[in-house]
C-alpha cells in the first residue's frame, strides 16, 4: 500500500477507489495548499494527485519516494515534464472526458459577449431597464458569422461542430501557423483560442494579433490565460479595436481587485469553468485516480503526458 497526497477534494466516488487501495492523505482547504505544505505532503509519498494550480516543479519532484503524478486537468503547464521525464516519473492528465463541456462554456461565451447577456441581466437588476425601444440592447449574431478556430484539436473540432447548427462558416488555425492565424484573425467575426499553454503560445494574442482584428469581432478564450497579453487586449477593448471578448481563463486566476482588464468595456470574464459541470468533474476524477492507481501499480497511465518515461519495452 502507497501513499498519495492528494491536494483538493474531489467530486464523486473516484477519491474512495484511491482510499481502498492506498493510504491517502487529503489537503482539505478549498485553497491551493501553499508550495511549503505540497513539498511536506510529497515528502513521504509514493503518489500526487495535484490540480492545475499546484506547481509541481523539480523540487517537488525530487521527492524521495514518489513514483506518479496524477494531474486533475488536461493542461500541464503546471508541471515541469522534463525535470519528471529526467526522473522517470509518469505524468498524468484527463483529456477527453471535458471536451464537450468546455465546448458548450465557449459557444454560451460567444452568445453572452455578442448579445450582451450579463449587461442586460444587471441592467435588469439595478433597474436600470425602463422600457423597450427598437434599438435597446442591440448586439451581433453567432447565427451565419465567420468563427476562427485558433488550435483545432479535440475541443476546437467539438467547438466547431456546435456552430454546425448555428450556420457559421469555420476556420481553422493550427500550432505554429503564422499565416493562418493572422488570416484567421482578420477575417473571423469571433476567435476562439484552443491552444494549451507553453513557450510557444504564451503571449500569443498580443497588441499586433489584436490590431488584425476587426473592430466588430470578439475574442473569446477558454484555453489558458497567459496566450493573451491582457494588457493589450484592456487597451484593444477601451480603443475599440475590436467589439469585445469572453474570458473563462485569465492570468493571474483570480484576478485581483483593481487589475485594469476588469475596467474594460465589453467584457466578460466567468471564473476558470469550462470544466464545471457534475458529469465532468467527476469524470475528471475518475480518470485522475485511474492514471495514479496505474502508476503505482507500475503501469502504463491510461492518460500519461511523458509516456517515453516507459521506454521501448
Amino acid at each position: 500500500m502507497a501513499r498519495c497526497f492528494v491536494t483538493r477534494e474531489l467530486p464523486g466516488p473516484a477519491l474512495e477507489r484511491l482510499r481502498a487501495a492506498h493510504e491517502v492523505d487529503l489537503w482539505e482547504d478549498s485553497s491551493p495548499p501553499p508550495h511549503e505544505a505540497l513539498l511536506a505532503g510529497v515528502a513521504g509519498a509514493e503518489g500526487l494527485l495535484a490540480m492545475l494550480t499546484d506547481s509541481v516543479d523539480d523540487e517537488l519532484l525530487a521527492a524521495p519516494r514518489l513514483l506518479a503524478v496524477s494531474n486533475y486537468a488536461v493542461g500541464t503547464d503546471n508541471v515541469d515534464l522534463a525535470a519528471a521525464t529526467r526522473r522517470g516519473i509518469p505524468i498524468g492528465n484527463t483529456p477527453d472526458v471535458l471536451t464537450d463541456a468546455t465546448a458548450d462554456l465557449a459557444v454560451a461565451l460567444m452568445l453572452a459577449v455578442a448579445r450582451r447577456i450579463p449587461e442586460g441581466e444587471r441592467l435588469v437588476r439595478e433597474g436600470g431597464w425602463r422600457t423597450w425601444t427598437p434599438t435597446f440592447m442591440l448586439g451581433r449574431d453567432l447565427h451565419g458569422a465567420r468563427v476562427g478556430i485558433v488550435g483545432p484539436g479535440r475541443i476546437g473540432r467539438a467547438v466547431a461542430r456546435r456552430l454546425q447548427g448555428f450556420g457559421c462558416a469555420v476556420d481553422e488555425a493550427g500550432r505554429g501557423d503564422r499565416g493562418a492565424l493572422h488570416r484567421v484573425l482578420a477575417e473571423s467575426d469571433f476567435v476562439s483560442l484552443h491552444l494549451p499553454l507553453n513557450a510557444q503560445t504564451r503571449g500569443l494574442i498580443g497588441e499586433d494579433e489584436l490590431r488584425r482584428m476587426r473592430p466588430t469581432a470578439f475574442l473569446i478564450n477558454t484555453a489558458r490565460g497567459p496566450i493573451v497579453d491582457q494588457r493589450a487586449l484592456a487597451r484593444a477593448l477601451a480603443d475599440g479595436w475590436i467589439a469585445g471578448a469572453a474570458l473563462d481563463v485569465t492570468d493571474p486566476e483570480p484576478l485581483p481587485a483593481g487589475d485594469p482588464l476588469l475596467e474594460a468595456p465589453n467584457l466578460v470574464v466567468v471564473p476558470h469553468v469550462g470544466s464545471a459541470t457534475h458529469a465532468a468533474r467527476e469524470a475528471m476524477a475518475q480518470r485522475a485516480v485511474d492514471n495514479l492507481l496505474a502508476g503505482l501499480a507500475g503501469e502504463p497511465m491510461p492518460s500519461c503526458v511523458n509516456p517515453e518515461v516507459y521506454g521501448s519495452g
